[in-house]
């Protein structure tokens, strides 16, 4: 049986009361984060004016673009200088004890992003804040070859792309994510990363070499194939053409390559499920890994704000398959994520996927990547070769 195409998302042309898009933005409101003391609330006052610049008051008085009524919202960034940029972890439902994240926040704009409830750790709103408000760390190559180099250190893969992405758009004035390539190129260590943009080609000079000594791998995430959705969910991300392309390049250029759907969210993208394993399968990659979309703390609020504004007639039923994945409630860890998959649908979705890429051949480990290389430079530790 043929599977039906899915339908191309159209969103509503009347948003919600009290969440109004801002131009290219996932979030529709920047409430406080649950640390601040004080909170928030949009009130209209009568004074505001939507979209670009308009004329009011006295005479030659000019209001800006207001992001409540539908203004864009300019994109700023701070920079901060941390003393270690390897975090480390002890979850068991991560495949990685260590990661690097070179930006607080994300440009993105990815609405279903569980890392926007960081940004509440610095007193700034996992709402538009976390899009617009940005912090990046200039150290931090410096910082990781200081960290590579204690004698403590003991190498194990580094994943890179896991609670922020690191080829957002600030990555071509900051190159952050660059420099730190040429770290763990330099040191042979290994490292995974995981993306939604096209940008890492740009470091493909550097990926390639790396990957015949078998120390990285990448991972482009896909949640669809519809380009208006796309735009709407996850506003500043590379389109999903552009992803598939990304795709093959890095397959072609003999890197390990992998395609992440997710995450998958039910009755909006798990129809695509299938027609996007398969896509990924012909454009080079050689392993998949899936994830069901998960509503911690603030994210379960801006979730339900965006689906109000973008898709109304199908908001009740987003969200009753959601909770029917979590015991009833918008989130719950120990639910979705401890040991066996509960819950009808979502065992579906895992079925589907399973089926799916046995027959795309994408049921493959992801490969393991080498720690033996690992080497402090000369350069850095001063001592020469034994035998050179």
């Amino acid at each position: 049986m043929t599977r039906a195409a899915p339908l191309p998302f159209r969103p509503t042309r009347q948003p919600a009361k009290g969440a109004v898009p801002s131009k290219g933005r996932g979030a529709r409101s920047n409430a406080s984060g649950r640390y601040e003391q004080e909170t928030r609330q949009e009130i209209d006052d009568g004074w505001a004016v939507c979209g670009e610049s308009q004329k009011g008051g006295e005479a030659g008085e000019t209001f800006p673009p207001d992001p409540a009524q539908g203004g864009a919202i300019k994109t700023t960034v701070t920079l901060e200088v941390p003393r270690k940029i390897v975090t480390r972890n002890t979850s068991p439902d991560v495949g990685f004890d260590r990661s690097i994240n070179p930006y607080r926040g994300c440009e993105h704009g990815c609405i279903y992003c569980f890392a926007r409830t960081t940004h509440a750790y610095i007193g700034l709103s996992p709402g538009l804040d976390f899009e617009t408000k940005l912090i990046a760390k200039p150290n931090a190559a410096a910082l990781l070859e200081k960290e590579l180099s204690a004698s403590t250190y003991r190498p194990r893969t580094i994943a890179i792309g896991t609670n922020t992405d690191a080829y957002q758009p600030i990555e071509r004035r900051y190159r952050i994510m660059r420099r730190l390539l040429q770290v763990l190129d330099r040191f042979n260590h290994p490292v995974s990363i995981l993306t939604k943009s096209d940008m890492v080609l740009r470091d493909l000079d550097i990926l390639a070499p790396m990957a015949t000594r078998g120390l990285v791998r990448v991972m482009l995430s896909i949640t669809t194939n519809d380009r208006s959705l796309a735009r709407h969910m996850e506003p500043r991300a590379t389109t999903p053409k552009r992803r598939f392309e990304a795709l093959r390049k890095i397959s072609e250029a003999g890197i390990p390559t992998g395609i992440m759907i997710g995450p998958i969210i039910p009755a909006v993208t798990d129809c695509e499920l299938e027609t996007l394993l398969e896509q990924g399968a012909a454009s080079g990659a050689q392993f998949a890994a899936q994830t069901i979309i998960r509503l911690p703390l603030e994210i379960s609020p801006l979730f339900q704000e965006w689906l109000a504004t973008t898709m109304p007639d199908r908001a009740d039923r987003v969200m009753r398959h959601i909770r029917e994945m979590n015991g009833g409630r918008d989130y719950d860890a120990a639910w979705s994520r401890g040991g066996d998959v509960k819950g009808t649908y979502a065992a579906l979705i895992l079925t589907r996927f399973n089926r799916a890429i046995a027959k795309y051949g994408l049921d493959k480990s992801m490969p393991p990547l080498e720690t033996s290389q690992f080497r402090v430079p000369q350069a850095v530790s001063g001592q020469g070769d034994l035998f050179g």
